[in-house]
């Protein structure tokens, strides 16, 4: 009797090791998917909005280029800084800037993020092409604490 419990405890074991594995191997390959899905759909995002590109924001800022690297979507902006040093706009408005970046893109880009698609801009100086900002942003960083 003890034998056989032995022989039943192995098996179950053996059983459930292989059923995990089996089931790691499926996830995997379901994330794999995941993410290969998620390249197409950055490179279809990235080459349809280039088509409106460049494309005023606001009397300081264009987006000038929308391109896609692997799950990530790149904008990059030049920012007419007027008469402010690139070092003067870095040190005043990098807060500012952060957070409202940030919230507008945690709104504007949910359905991206959520589907574990990143997304970051980059700010560059009109004058020098000095880049002043970059912010990179992932679901995590729209968590309300």
């Amino acid at each position: 009797m003890k034998i056989f419990l032995t022989i039943v405890t192995v098996v179950s074991f053996t059983v459930w090791g292989c059923a995990q594995e089996v089931q790691m191997q499926t996830k995997e390959l379901s994330q794999q998917e995941m993410q290969k899905q998620n390249r197409e759909i950055v490179n279809l995002a990235s080459q349809e909005i280039s088509k409106t590109l460049p494309q005023t924001i606001d009397k300081y800022t264009v987006l000038k280029t929308v391109e896609g690297k692997d799950t990530t979507l790149i904008y990059t902006f030049e920012i007419n800084t007027g008469a402010k040093s690139d070092k003067a706009i870095q040190e005043e408005d990098i807060s500012r800037m952060q957070e409202a970046v940030t919230m507008g893109i945690c709104q504007s880009s949910k359905r991206f993020l959520d589907a574990q698609i990143n997304i970051s801009y980059i700010y560059n100086s009109a004058v020098s092409k000095v880049e002043l900002f970059r912010f990179d942003i992932t679901q995590k960083d729209c968590f309300v604490d």
